[in-house]
């Protein structure tokens, strides 16, 4: 049963999914829900990245003002989790948590009026929701996200030869040796990560929380990406909405960082393809643009919303 804060109106519970292929073992999705969803307010649904970093570091949205519903995908945070999946590329698809998200919205009785935001991963799936054209889909935001994870690939190589030459060295050994687990390669993903994902450092705490999901639960991360957000060896490895992407016919607000994972050459088909689209860059930000320029970010979404 959902359960609810005295104070700022708060709603958590579980929905439940049934995963086709599993039928013997029941799933449910943990969900959020910011404000008071009513007739009268569009909310906005934000799914989160990873795949498997759960929804706590997009709580930051809450400083929009409007219902805010997030949701833990399953595989990570308090969502059922398939650990025995691991390597599983046929059962982790993007068409599963494409039925998942229309389950989220079902449940909570959205699905007629809804805004839709996706960083990163969440970005990817949000982009394959609104190809779809959903009839609810007011309005859509991609926060750093790619239209195609072949350019995702070549703007990580790009970025690694910003690294000093010793960082490159010993992510090209380990990855080379297939020994990405070690300590040494952990700490070569911390420089990267400390200069292309978020620059505000220390890392904030709900940042920290949700990159430890792929710690307490690597499962769907190692299945469809891979070790490393610059090594993509799993499933999307060649995903793509490309060709597709002109099909999104919701206002769209595009979202990047200069020094971002997702490259200007990583979100430009976005840009060209989707016929009513806005692009916002922001200067001093890489991955998490809504952290590192936060008051400016939330500025321009509100405004996109609002519009």
């Amino acid at each position: 049963m959902p359960v609810s804060s005295s104070t700022v109106k708060i709603t958590e519970g579980f929905i439940p999914f049934s995963v086709l292929s599993l039928p013997e073992k029941p799933c449910q999705t943990y969900y959020k829900v910011i404000g008071t969803l009513n007739k009268d307010t569009t909310p906005l649904v934000a799914l989160h990245g990873g795949p498997g970093t759960g929804h706590e570091y997009l709580l930051i949205l809450a400083d929009l003002g409007v219902p805010l519903i997030l949701y833990d995908q399953i595989g990570c945070g308090k969502s059922t989790h398939y650990p025995e999946k691991i390597g599983d590329a046929s059962f982790w698809t993007v068409e599963l948590f494409l039925d998942e998200l229309s389950t989220v919205l079902r449940y909570l009785g959205v699905q007629d009026n809804y805004n839709l935001a996706g960083h990163s991963w969440g970005g990817m799936l949000a982009a394959n929701h609104a190809i779809l054209q959903p009839k609810g889909l007011k309005r859509l935001i991609l926060m750093s996200a790619p239209a195609d994870m072949k350019l995702w690939a070549k703007a990580q190589d790009r970025l690694r030869k910003l690294l000093p030459q010793e960082v490159q060295d010993i992510m090209e050994k380990h990855e080379k040796e297939e020994t990405t687990e070690s300590e040494e390669y952990q700490g070569a993903m911390k420089a990267y990560y400390k200069r292309f994902l978020c620059t505000v450092w220390p890392l904030p705490d709900s940042i920290l929380h949700s990159l430890g999901e792929l710690e307490k639960d690597p499962t769907v991360y190692m299945t469809m990406n891979g070790p490393s957000e610059f090594h993509t060896t799993g499933s999307l490895k060649n995903w793509t909405v490309v060709e597709d992407a002109h099909k999104i016919n919701a206002p769209t607000l595009l979202t990047n960082g200069r020094l971002d994972e997702a490259q200007d050459e990583v979100v430009v088909p976005f840009f060209k393809a989707i016929p009513r689209v806005k692009w916002v860059r922001f200067e001093n930000s890489s991955h998490m643009p809504h952290f590192e320029e936060r008051e400016r970010y939330m500025k321009e979404m509100k405004a996109f919303l609002e519009y």
